[in-house]
């Protein structure tokens, strides 16, 4: 009897297994075809096009799964875009932070006491001013319309931010950045490029002047340039024409090539302070200074990595670029002064570090960590030779050294692109980018976008220049320079001891 029931646990256990299996095998078709019952003569299968004419089920219908993925992706999309545009935000308060408080830091430090008003003053109501002709035209004449129909200067598209609102897409080349928080991140570029020539005639220009000044700079000079290099006008990388074009990732012509030149125009044409030369001129108060360049440093992650308007491996690599440039430009330039002046000092090295930052500006999203290190330690030297041997040579008053390091350590970074840039980093630009990669056509384009920027800048701030010493007047007079410009030109003091 036990075998029995035995036998029948057996039969009725294998009739549980084999069951689910032929049922497996009835649902079971080719794919892209569907059985159903024949008429005689008929051919075995038939597609699903033509079970879903029938009134069949659709292909979405037999894979329920295809529509949880495309929400899911949708989802991911979704997430991605949120991240890029929160990084975005992040670099644009980084970059504003770079002008005010870090350049009012360095830059107040290093004026005598009598005008860090003054100084704090330009930087802080440039932020306010320079924002204001971003948002009625900079944006506009920088990044409107199309760099072949409009190759020197942007369209009206975004006159008054028109067409710059959350419901107007994206401009990033990954579709993830709003077209408003591009418009942002570069409004923070157009407010400290103009704020950087400042240190060149400061203690001795008027603030109406300087505000004018800055105004019609920003317009007929830094928005052409912006477009030429940014928005595909004709020095953009690709163009033909002009030597192939040059590579720019952060503003290295657009930003410190275009500011520097106009600062040595700018000290030249205004001339130099009263004792200049006769009478001791150190910074006042170096502890401010230290602490501008920290801030820069820090802000300059945001100016650099931000400019890839993503967050991915390039943002990385520029991030990294930027900080190993910085860190031998401190060295390079200290161990110079050292060797020249026996003594290190801690205004070298917080010059050295905003050198090595200047000199990565146009290749951090195309280089390597080690090439990023030799080409900030260049920069620190050579810096350091033009602020001092180079300006004595000459003889020019650039009282904070604008020129020196913006001008110079800027046009040896865009060379210096040329050598260096790599697919290996930054595969949005061709298969080969620099010597590195075997390719010697990038180095031209680098040197012809520098001397179309020098010849452009110091010419059109030349005639600026000249246009208002006729007009404003450039320069206060010697009672007000000598009380100095905190006095003069604002009625207040930076320091009021007790």
């Amino acid at each position: 009897m036990s075998y029995l029931k035995c036998g029948y646990a057996l039969l009725c256990t294998m009739f549980l297994l084999v069951s689910p299996l032929t049922g497996w095998a009835d649902d079971a078709v080719p794919e892209g075809d569907q059985q159903v019952e024949l008429a005689e003569g008929e051919s075995g299968n038939i597609s699903t096009e033509e079970v879903y004419e029938e009134g069949g089920q659709s292909p979405e219908e037999l894979d329920p799964v295809a529509p949880d993925q495309q929400i899911m992706q949708e989802q991911i999309d979704a997430a991605a875009s949120a991240a890029h545009n929160g990084w975005m935000l992040v670099c644009c308060a980084l970059v504003l932070f770079m002008t005010a408080p870090g350049l009012a830091l360095f830059y107040g430090g290093l004026v005598r006491k009598k005008n860090i008003v003054s100084v704090l003053m330009q930087c802080l109501f440039l932020m306010g001013l320079m924002t204001l002709v971003w948002a009625v035209c900079g944006y506009s004449f920088s990044f409107g319309g199309d760099g072949s129909s409009h190759p020197f200067i942007g369209s009206t598209e975004y006159l008054l931010l028109a067409n710059v609102g959350m419901e107007n897409g994206s401009l990033s080349s990954n579709g993830s950045i709003t077209n408003l928080s591009f418009a942002l991140f570069q409004g923070m570029f157009f407010i400290i490029t103009p704020a950087l020539i400042c240190g060149a005639f400061a203690e001795r220009m008027k603030f109406s002047t300087m505000a004018v000044f800055s105004v019609i700079w920003g317009i007929i000079v830094y928005c052409p340039i912006c477009h030429w290099v940014w928005d595909g006008g004709i020095i953009g990388h690709g163009k033909e024409a002009w030597a192939g074009g040059a590579l720019d990732f952060a503003g290295g012509t657009v930003v410190h090539i275009s500011s520097g030149v106009s600062a040595l125009v700018a000290c030249i044409l205004i001339g130099k302070r009263m004792g200049f030369g006769s009478e001791p001129m150190p910074p006042h108060n170096l502890t401010y200074t230290v602490l501008g360049a920290s801030m820069l440093w820090v802000g300059w992650f945001g100016f650099n990595a931000g400019s890839q308007l993503a967050a991915d491996d390039v943002t990385v690599s520029a991030f990294a670029a930027t900080h190993f440039s910085a860190a031998a430009g401190v060295v390079g330039w200290t161990l110079f002064e050292w060797a020249v002046h026996k003594k290190p000092t801690a205004l070298g090295a917080a010059s050295g570090a905003v050198a090595g930052l200047v000199c990565i500006t146009p290749a951090a999203g195309f280089v390597q960590p080690m090439p990023a290190i030799l080409m900030g330690f260049i920069a620190g030297g050579l810096c350091f030779f033009s602020v001092t041997t180079l300006k004595n040579k000459l003889g020019y008053d650039d009282s904070l050294d604008a020129f020196g390091v913006h001008g110079i350590g800027g046009t040896i970074g865009a060379v210096l692109t040329g050598v260096f840039a790599t697919s290996q980093v930054n595969t949005g630009f061709g298969d080969t980018l620099g010597i590195v990669d075997g390719n010697y056509d990038l180095i031209v384009g680098q040197i012809v976008a520098v001397l179309v920027t020098v010849v452009y800048a110091g010419g059109v701030s030349f005639i600026i220049l000249k246009v208002l010493d006729k007009t404003m007047g450039l320069r206060v007079d010697e009672e007000a320079e000598t009380r100095g410009l905190d006095l003069s030109e604002h009625g207040e003091e930076g320091y009021i001891w007790l």
